[in-house]
């Protein structure tokens, strides 16, 4: 795939300006990126939207053109197509989507930039062996490969698009993201994507399509050998749970969850219900639901409790004419709906098989990572630990390699999202273009897909923070239960009586 890091000069005078700052609104937003959805009528961009890179405020901003990479990961991708040569973040996402997470997880399942370029837009040129798209309000340039008919787009943007930009959807942003970081007014380009919130050339046909966000953090317990004998509960309890309970502690939800990702990763119809009308009841960030590309539930943009929370008219209400259930039904009928869809799907087997790339848990990773930089290993300060992990200190920087970037690929499997969207099949309607689902109580059909995203490379200078984090997440779970008596063998057996 031939690298794009700038635009010819005879063509950068189309780009999205100020003036089309009013047609992208706010979607959401990650820890990187802050996502717009196109709610205007050009045909390019309808059933679009666009990711745009975030700056945090405590570092200075700056331009493409410099390597994404520090030395220690240039050996941690050395061996994936591409990557290294990015100047932009948004090459790189787009590169690890398509090279790293789209084999993991299905290319069917993961878009790491837009796939049907020729047919969004009226004309189209070759500028020095790159496709060059023009039309009204943009210039996009785009990757071609001789590999695949794929195409990955990023369009162009100008330092004014971005700040008016930033006006327009402060309002709507979670505060404690404002505070943390703004978007990257220095940065030339954004990453153009469906909008997997709709079906493909829905919006124009004006059918009706509700669709759900979950990120279902991660779904398996770890069973390192390297889990210090303090984090036992580790094994027994989902990092989930034990996390809800260091936010509750610290006043960032007001309620904790009783969802388990253990319930939604089961392959159990009946635990996967369960876990849906547990994210259903408290939401937080986890789960949200749209409704024709609008949001109708859950966080506003990852917020970290209901003070985010949208919900206008009765979602009964909302679902008049998508679930033909009788009023007071509809909502109960639209869970099984996403649990039974989730069931048929199988994508949540090979997310799975994505996260348990970690094979050591944080707590052996961390050791390959201090071997890889060259400095003093933090976790051997505590001597038991030293003990236990002594082996890691002496393996190749080979193995040490492969160890972290098993990590964060597993890093990045555990902190997606999906999105699942459904539309009615009409009675009779012989097509078959996606797969189908039944809501037998009620004899209704449905076309569904589903979509990974936040599919994003973690840096390599994470590691400490997981590692911190990790020890942070079970010391107040372990504080908790001693000032509650429980001990370790309680904690166990509460999770085995309810099936974990």
């Amino acid at each position: 795939m031939q690298e794009v890091s700038r635009l010819p000069t005879e063509c950068t005078e189309l780009v999205l300006e100020e003036k089309d700052a009013a047609d992208w609104i706010y979607r959401g937003e990650g820890a990187a990126n802050l996502v717009l959805a196109y709610k205007g009528s050009s045909p390019s961009f309808v059933g679009k939207v666009i990711r745009l890179q975030k700056a945090p405020k405590n570092i200075s901003q700056s331009m493409n053109g410099t390597s994404v990479f520090s030395v220690q990961e240039c050996l941690l991708w050395k061996d994936t197509n591409d990557l290294l040569s990015s100047t932009s973040k948004e090459n790189v996402g787009q590169l690890y989507s398509l090279h790293i997470m789209s084999p993991l997880l299905g290319s069917e399942h993961v878009d790491p930039g837009d796939l049907d370029l020729r047919k969004m837009v009226g004309r189209s040129r070759m500028v020095d062996g790159l496709y060059m798209l023009e039309n009204k309000a943009s210039l996009a340039v785009i990757e071609s490969t001789s590999q695949s008919s794929e195409i990955q787009m990023r369009i162009l943007v100008s330092k004014e698009f971005l700040e008016s930009v930033e006006k327009n959807v402060l309002c709507q942003r979670p505060a404690w993201r404002v505070d943390a970081a703004n978007i990257n007014i220095l940065c030339d380009s954004a990453l153009l994507v469906s909008d997997h919130s709709v079906f493909p050339h829905g919006i124009l046909k004006e059918e009706p399509c509700i669709s759900v966000e979950i990120k279902p953090k991660c779904g398996f317990l770890p069973s390192s050998r390297f889990i210090a004998e303090g984090n036992f509960i580790k094994r027994s309890i989902t990092r989930f749970r034990m996390h809800q309970v260091l936010k509750h502690h610290e006043g960032e939800i007001s309620q904790i969850s009783e969802y388990d990702p253990l319930d939604l990763f089961s392959g159990s119809s009946e635990r996967i219900h369960k876990a849906i009308k547990a994210l259903f009841t408290t939401p937080q960030n986890n789960f949200r639901i749209f409704l024709n590309s609008s949001l109708i539930f859950g966080g506003l943009g990852g917020g970290r409790d209901s003070t985010d929370f949208v919900m206008g008219e009765s979602f009964e209400d909302k679902m008049e004419g998508i679930i033909r259930a009788d009023y007071g039904l509809r909502t109960a009928s639209f869970l099984q709906l996403v649990a039974e869809a989730i069931f048929r799907s199988g994508v949540l087997d090979r997310l799975l098989e994505a996260q348990k790339l970690d094979l050591l848990d944080i707590e052996g990773a961390i050791h390959a990572y201090y071997n890889i930089v060259s400095q003093p290993c933090v976790a051997c300060r505590d001597l038991a630990v030293r003990e236990l992990s002594h082996s890691l200190h002496s393996i190749s920087l080979e193995e040490s390699l492969k160890i972290v970037r098993d990590y964060l690929v597993a890093a990045t499997a555990k902190d997606c999202s999906f999105m699942i969207s459904f539309r009615p099949r009409e009675d009779g309607d012989p097509s078959l273009s996606h797969r189908t689902v039944c809501l037998e109580p009620i004899n209704q059909n449905f076309d569904y897909k589903v979509n990974f995203i936040d599919l994003d490379l973690k840096p390599l200078k994470k590691m400490l923070y997981y590692y911190e984090l990790d020890q942070k997440i079970v010391s107040c779970y372990n504080q908790m239960n001693k000032e509650h008596g429980i001990s370790d063998t309680k904690s166990m057996e509460r999770s085995e009586a309810a099936g974990i």
